[in-house]
């Protein structure tokens, strides 16, 4: 890779690392280990392909979607559901707010299945369009909005109806 390129490359990746992190602790519901290697996969893939990535409009979009389907393609080959603790780490920014209002949300993704954890975090946290959506997950956009409909149904369940509580004032 020449040297132009190395440098762009550096810039993005230091600058959109934390980001993609806090993703992926979403997506992972925080399995913080997991997000680590889902990260660097995906710089990994971005790295590979940075040359080309001036016919690309928006690289951190190109990357979030790098990490979704590294995300979903792990959960494919993943035989098990096992995880080697119940408790969850300590978040990078879990400081700033409630930690017990983190750990009751982060629980809550953690029980939704692998797609609609990342249909939530696609529509919700990236605050992406149910089009770009579906492009991220090679899925159809009725797909992506009946999922939404069904995870956002299964939180309420696990969280409870009264969700005011949850929210920030």
């Amino acid at each position: 890779m020449r040297q132009v390129h190395a440098d762009e490359y550096a810039e993005f990746a230091t600058a959109r690392a934390g980001h993609l992190y806090r993703s992926a602790c979403l997506l992972t519901a925080g399995d913080t280990h997991l997000a680590e290697d889902l990260v660097q996969e995906t710089l990994g893939r971005l790295y590979v392909r940075w040359p080309r990535m001036a016919r690309v409009g928006n690289p951190a979009g190109y990357a979030q979607t790098v990490l979704t389907r590294a995300f979903l393609a792990h959960q494919r080959r993943r035989g098990s559901k096992e995880r080697a603790t119940d408790v969850f780490p300590d978040l990078p920014g879990a400081a700033d707010g409630d930690a017990s209002l983190r750990l009751t949300l982060l629980a809550a993704l953690g029980r939704l299945p692998a797609k609609d954890r990342a249909v939530v975090v696609l529509r919700y946290w990236e605050d992406r369009s149910v089009e770009d959506t579906a492009d991220v997950m090679n899925v159809s956009s009725a797909a992506v909005r009946t999922r939404c409909v069904r995870a956002l149904a299964r939180l309420r369940e696990l969280l409870g109806e009264d969700l005011a509580e949850y929210a920030r004032p």
